[in-house]
């Protein structure tokens, strides 16, 4: 039984500083509840380490939809802890930017499974990106975000021109439907 959360927030910076801040993965431990640690170990994978409860996990994440200045997808790939998730941007003026978190998690033990069914999970988001629209703000105009394009599947499509820097790459659906279990969301849910 897996547990999908989404939730949104708006922040008062312009889409690419909440992009960039966002992809300074290192930081995550400046606003998420649990997080202790997240080290880029590649372009696309991170090594993660938590501790919620008093219960400490490690888990390797890989990123597989990048797509500069509009959403980066990602699912765990190594430990313990099951989990896809996908964040998006849109600009809602020059200075102002929606971020929307849709993530879904599979609960281990009968501890975490309660924990879902009372919506522990959607609180500890909500928290987070609370946090995160505080940091954005403060950090906006911090260097050192990864802002280049990655390919679901990560390699290159036969034929594809080379891109570099902040030029998106879209995959073909059928890359998508292989590369994200999730079904892609349309633009207007997330």
């Amino acid at each position: 039984m897996s547990t999908t959360v989404k939730q949104t927030i708006d922040v008062d910076v312009p889409l690419g500083a909440a992009y960039d801040q966002w992809t300074r993965f290192e930081d995550f431990p400046t606003f998420m509840e649990g997080v202790e640690e997240v080290r880029r170990t590649d372009d696309r994978h991170s090594h993660w380490r938590t501790r919620v409860a008093g219960v400490r996990r490690e888990f390797d994440t890989e990123i597989v939809d990048r797509r500069p200045g509009e959403r980066v997808a990602w699912r765990t790939v190594a430990g313990d802890v099951r989990q896809e998730g996908v964040v998006s941007f849109q600009s809602l003026d020059e200075a102002h930017t929606r971020v929307r978190v849709a993530l879904e998690v599979e609960p281990h033990g009968m501890a975490e499974k309660a924990a879902h069914v009372m919506g522990v999970l959607d609180r500890r988001v909500k928290g987070d990106l609370k946090r995160f629209k505080s940091h954005v703000e403060e950090h906006a105009h911090a260097p050192g975000a990864r802002r280049g394009p990655v390919r679901p599947g990560g390699a290159a499509r036969a034929g594809a021109p080379e891109t570099g820097g902040d030029t998106p790459v879209r995959p073909t659906p059928q890359e998508a439907k292989e590369a994200w279990p999730l079904p892609p969301p349309p633009d207007d849910r997330l």
